[in-house]
């Protein structure tokens, strides 16, 4: 008490000095983390880390991470060290070394850095999230669901609703406006993933306020609250379960719920089978044997039925298919469709490459009988060339994270990453490195011949991750960006509208990549 003055004022600034030494104190301690263990990390900011302009919202966590990644590649490090406020981050910038911590190293990188709370938040108990032998046991189960010839019994599905996209386009060509591509584009992929992860006429091409449309809106396009709620995710992930903090709002998650119990319900009681990925999930919830040729029966809602699912490991439970099903449809509809997006943007911008792929479309077509088959669009290399290098530019999934789950000594060093250890591997600094891909701004598809792609190092392109926690729906996200750009450039050419903002600006908020302003179009009828 002695050090007290009887002056409140005096005694009230002095306390506040004292507290503020301590939290810069705790900080600079914090901040000292990968220098203690002897690797580089850039310069922080106290309490910001390296993370300032992406706490602020001024640029996406991609560049953020991108950013870091660059700094320490310059430093000529093979790896580095990286700060979220006073989390350590660790950021693989060797090849050989990403390319082991998600192959052959896996068993020590088996977890993303998302958590779900299967109580509170139903929704976010999916597969991207799930971790260890709850993800391990999933994805087992799931993996017989994303074959090829599974890609085949939905692909008729997905051709039904490019009709309408092209009436939509044609709609704008008549009233001479702007075209929104983006939003165009995602009430395609919103009617595809509706009918197929749900069996549901979404209508959103034909009614672009439909409710299918609405939510999914919801789910990416966020509020400042749901901006910070992100940053809390990649930050303190924990700190969610813990607060109940709800990952997406409830009204969303209401939605969705009572949409895939309806639908499971339904075709339970009536025995009715479709050719989608619902169908496939109910039958992994009755335990009912998926094979390769035919899409099998449903059994209904029994006592028997109820038995087996709570009995037979290898079922799913209801909660299983709800966060399966809605994963499937949020994730499809909006990589997809900012993936398109960004090609279509990249096709405006050169030209010579859009007349190259509408050619190649047509000579395909004309060899079907103007058929747009799966067989045909496997034939499509030259866009799919233009997709992957889309991919390379502009990946939907700028950064993969991992959560080190077994103590890891680092190859060719003493650096040893503790269990629990946070990881960034920077999709977008890794893609954009000049070193693997000269001249890295450049649209260039022909990275992606068979030669180039051959004398380049397999984690120089991972943008949909790599290993046994690779995208599982990647096969699918690919089919249905060539049906959509094959069913547009078909019929339309396209020019960049003066609406659209350049260069263009990523949202900071989104986790998956969404330019600001939009992406605005020109179409000509063909």
């Amino acid at each position: 008490m002695a050090i007290l003055t009887g002056n409140v004022y005096l005694d009230s600034f002095a306390f506040a000095v004292s507290v503020f030494a301590v939290i810069v104190a705790f900080f600079k301690w914090s901040f000292g983390y990968w220098e203690r263990q002897g690797v580089y990390a850039p310069k922080t900011t106290i309490p910001f880390g390296n993370a300032k302009d992406f706490l602020f919202q001024k640029i996406n966590m991609g560049v953020a991470v991108k950013n870091g990644y660059d700094d320490i590649k310059s430093k000529g490090k093979k790896f580095g060290g990286y700060y979220f406020l006073g989390n350590p981050i660790f950021i693989p910038v060797d090849l050989d070394l990403v390319k082991s911590m998600l192959t052959k190293d896996f068993a020590h990188f088996t977890n993303h850095l998302n958590t779900f709370d299967e109580k509170t938040d139903i929704l976010t108990a999916h597969l991207f999230n799930l971790k260890d032998a709850k993800w391990k046991n999933l994805r087992m189960k799931l993996t017989p669901t994303f074959t090829s010839g599974k890609m085949k019994m939905m692909f008729q599905t997905l051709v039904n609703c490019s009709d309408h996209l092209v009436k939509v386009i044609d709609e704008y060509i008549e009233e001479k406006e702007a075209i929104n591509i983006k939003e165009v584009v995602a009430r395609f992929t919103t009617d595809v993933i509706g009918s197929c992860a749900f069996g549901i006429e979404c209508n959103s091409l034909k009614n672009p306020n439909s409710d299918f449309r609405k939510y999914g809106r919801m789910i990416f396009d966020l509020t400042a609250w749901g901006g910070l709620v992100r940053q809390i995710a990649v930050g303190w992930p924990k700190l969610l379960v813990y607060l109940k903090i709800r990952t997406f709002r409830k009204d969303v998650a209401d939605f969705y719920t009572n949409i895939v119990k309806e639908t499971v319900n339904y075709r339970e009681k009536n025995n009715i089978i479709r050719k989608d990925f619902m169908h496939l999930l109910i039958q992994l919830k009755n335990n009912v044997k998926i094979s390769e040729n035919n899409v099998g029966e449903l059994k209904n809602n029994s006592q028997s039925d109820t038995n087996i699912n709570r009995n037979n490991s290898n079922a799913i439970t209801m909660n299983e298919l709800l966060a399966q099903a809605f994963v499937f449809f949020a994730a499809g509809f909006e990589t997809s469709s900012t993936t398109t997006t960004f090609c279509l943007y990249e096709l405006v911008q050169n030209p010579e490459v859009q007349e190259k792929v509408r050619e190649e479309v047509n000579a395909v077509l004309e060899k079907y009988d103007g058929n747009l088959t799966y067989d045909a669009l496997m034939e499509m290399t030259y866009m799919e060339k233009c997709i992957n290098e889309t991919l390379r530019k502009h990946p939907p999934v700028a950064v993969h994270t991992r959560e080190c789950t077994e103590t890891y000594k680092v190859p060719g060093s003493n650096l040893v990453l503790k269990k629990g250890s946070s990881v960034f591997i920077s999709v977008l600094g890794i893609q954009h490195d000049p070193e693997y891909y000269p001249d890295p701004d450049k649209f260039d598809p022909e990275r992606f011949c068979p030669e180039n792609k051959a004398n380049r190092h397999g984690a120089a392109w991972i943008p949909f991750g790599d290993g046994p926690r690779a995208c599982i729906g990647l096969r699918f996200g690919i089919m249905q960006t060539k049906v959509g750009l094959a069913t547009l450039l078909k019929n339309f050419r396209f020019t960049l509208h003066s609406k659209t903002k350049l260069p263009l600006e990523i949202d900071p908020r989104g986790f998956v990549a969404s330019v600001r302003e939009g992406v605005w179009l020109r179409a000509k009828r063909i």
